[in-house]
């Protein structure tokens, strides 16, 4: 029999990274960032399930997995034997990000939260931060990534963790853009809103009445408005001067909103027009037409764009 032949494709690999450190160093922080770059993030699962979690084909997306004191069954012993099972394992690419903090500043923050310390419940909160900085000495030591949180502000912080952890050293930043009517009310939680009602109005043409601004007929209706070009061009521009700045600052996610009376031709139409500016300039945009949903009795949200 000939020879099986030779592939050069490599084994699937699975990505985890375990995040751990001190109470209050930022843990919740940290997973609440790398689920924002795209991790699933799983906290506090007991020490003797994580293998189980990864035995089998590997799972999509990475992995993200919080461990602390608080963990059920934790020891520093049994830490550091998964941290070697994972370091060993031919199929998962493994990080241990630990993140430091300075006593006096875990104290500190324990002090303003008015919170016991895991590893003090009826002692003071010094006692709790020591004692745990003393038991996590050689989980520190097997670190691979390494983060002093005690004077980064929480903007620093997401930065720091898109440097370690985002594709090219940058957090993605999702837009949502949302037409709707505005005799239903703007959506909740826009960031920015536009009011399309000065352009005009392809509601008067009976035979475009019935249609959407998502048709050619209606698009090009409104389209022929000497206002609608420089409107899409205006927008967005401001859009594409702002938006770099707010993935900047940390968020990871930003909603802009059109509006017009019916919810359906002009704020419509401009959504489509704008979401296609800004996919082609590589933005990660979905698209929502609250109007529209509504007559088709929930309809999901369209998506375009980068990672669409």
């Amino acid at each position: 029999m000939p020879d099986a032949p030779q592939t050069d494709q490599a084994p699937p690999v699975q990505r985890v990274v375990l995040v751990t450190g001190a109470s209050g160093a930022g843990r919740s922080t940290a997973l609440n960032v790398l689920e924002d770059l795209g991790f699933e993030a799983i906290d506090n699962l007991p020490l003797s399930l994580i293998p189980r979690l990864l035995d089998g084909p590997p799972l999509r997306p990475s992995l993200a997995l919080g461990v602390d004191t608080r963990t059920r069954d934790f020891s520093a012993r049994a830490l550091a034997d998964l941290i070697g099972q994972l370091a060993a394992a031919p199929d998962i690419e493994a990080d241990v990000l630990y993140l430091e903090c300075r006593p006096e500043v875990l104290l500190r923050r324990f002090s303003e939260t008015r919170r016991r310390h895991p590893m003090a419940p009826a002692e003071s909160p010094a006692d709790g931060v020591a004692r745990e900085l003393d038991l996590l000495v050689p989980i520190r030591d097997l670190a691979t990534i390494l983060v002093d949180t005690s004077d980064l502000t929480i903007h620093e912080f997401r930065a720091e963790m898109a440097a370690c952890f985002a594709a090219g050293g940058a957090a993605p930043l999702a837009v949502s853009l949302h037409s709707f009517s505005y005799k239903r009310g703007m959506p909740h939680g826009l960031d920015m809103a536009f009011d399309c009602r000065f352009l005009r109005n392809p509601y008067w043409e009976s035979a475009l009445r019935a249609l959407d601004g998502r048709d050619r007929a209606v698009l090009d209706y409104i389209a022929a408005d000497p206002r609608f070009a420089e409107f899409i061009e205006r927008v967005s521009g401001l859009a594409g001067f702002v938006l770099p700045a707010h993935r900047d600052e940390g968020r990871s996610h930003i909603s802009i909103g059109f509006g017009c009376t019916g919810g359906q031709h002009r704020s419509v139409a401009v959504a489509e027009a704008v979401a296609k500016r800004l996919a082609a300039t590589e933005w990660q945009v979905s698209i929502r037409h609250r109007e529209m949903e509504r007559r088709t009795q929930g309809a999901p949200a369209q998506a375009t764009g980068k990672g669409a």
